[in-house]
């Protein structure tokens, strides 16, 4: 089988590799269909790591993906031969304290498909996963957007710690490139439509604009602290940093109210952050991190499938696996207008 491999710092190649085999009865080979792209992804691409998760090449990255399956262990009764499914990448113990706590996504012996030291990824045409990290999802579904079933459920777990919060008037997304617009998307379906978003891509404003946020905001071209403070004087009662830069962060602790919480979606692009810890003080603001998701993949396919969620606007991009090196290139340095771009085995 062909396996697309990072080889070195931007740089892709293609080699062949074998077909992996079931190893245990509850064991699914996988045929990819679509992977998409996300942020992590890059940071491997750029930089070679994430903190201490340091890429040895050659490494097969890439996490967010449909497959169809085309073998399953003896055990396996939730999915069947031919079923797309969608992929949950994070393989949990089921064992550790944190799993037996709901929270398998910090699993203490957790393994997640293209992270180094880990699982290959899924930038190959098979991969093996267990029956539980796979979501059969239903004929209205296509294998594109199943493969954006795992970043939209990133989105839906951060805005569902507010879920049955009834006294919020006033949510900032500061991002919106697809964890910001999952996270919007999915704060909808929860009731929360007052939403203001700030970036510094205008073409991703305009589309949060016609996805339904309220008030948009490039911080390239106007003081935003000062403009959200106009609109909110009393400060905003939540605000998600969606972007992983330090200049959100700090602008996300200017425009909260006293009291108000602070929810930190993206990746850091570096190591430590930094924060005004006396204006978190003196506000007594909460902080939250939000780690990948959660029991969450299941409610995005049921949302996507009544119609109630409907992200295939999200969708700029699809390519070849062949031209893997072209669409990371289109991502990492946001030409072309790209919002999620997959790429197609």
């Amino acid at each position: 089988m062909k396996s697309v491999v990072l080889s070195g710092i931007g740089k892709f190649e293609i080699k062949e590799s074998q077909k992996p085999n079931l190893l245990n009865d509850y064991d699914v080979l996988l045929k990819i269909d679509t992977v998409g792209i996300c942020g992590s992804d890059i940071h491997y691409y750029k930089e070679g790591n994430i903190g201490d998760q340091v890429v040895e090449f050659p490494f097969t990255i890439g996490h967010e993906c449909s497959a169809i399956v085309e073998e399953v262990g003896n055990k396996v009764t939730r999915v069947k031969s031919g079923d797309i499914v969608a992929i949950e990448p994070a393989v949990s113990c089921g064992k550790c304290p944190q799993c037996l706590e709901g929270r398998e996504h910090t699993c203490l012996n957790q393994k997640c498909l293209g992270c180094p030291g880990q699982i290959e990824g899924c930038l190959s045409e098979h991969i093996i996963m267990p029956e539980r990290n796979c979501y059969p999802v239903p004929q209205n579904i296509s294998g594109e957007m199943a493969a954006l079933v795992e970043p939209l459920s990133i989105g839906y777990y951060a805005a569902s710690f507010l879920n049955g919060e009834k006294n919020i008037d006033s949510i900032a997304i500061l991002g919106v490139g697809p964890i910001g617009l999952g996270t919007m998307l999915s704060l909808q379906t929860f009731g929360h439509n007052q939403i203001y978003v700030t970036d510094k891509l205008d073409y991703r404003l305009e589309i949060a604009k016609k996805a339904g946020a309220v008030w948009i905001g490039n911080l390239d071209k106007e003081d935003i602290v000062a403009s959200l403070n106009r609109i909110s004087p009393d400060g905003f009662d939540v605000v998600f940093e969606c972007c992983g830069k330090q200049e959100a962060i700090d602008n996300a602790i200017e425009i909260l109210k006293p009291g108000g919480t602070f929810l930190i979606v993206g990746i850091p692009e570096e190591d430590r952050i930094s924060f005004d810890i006396s204006k978190i003080r003196r506000k007594e603001i909460t902080i939250k991190n939000v780690r990948r998701q959660n029991r969450s993949m299941q409610p995005v396919i049921d949302l996507i499938a009544s119609g109630k969620l409907s992200p295939q606007f999200m969708i700029s991009h699809k390519l070849s696996f062949e031209k893997t090196n072209e669409a990371f290139d289109i991502v990492s340095n946001y030409k072309d207008q790209v919002i999620k771009a997959l790429i197609k085995f």
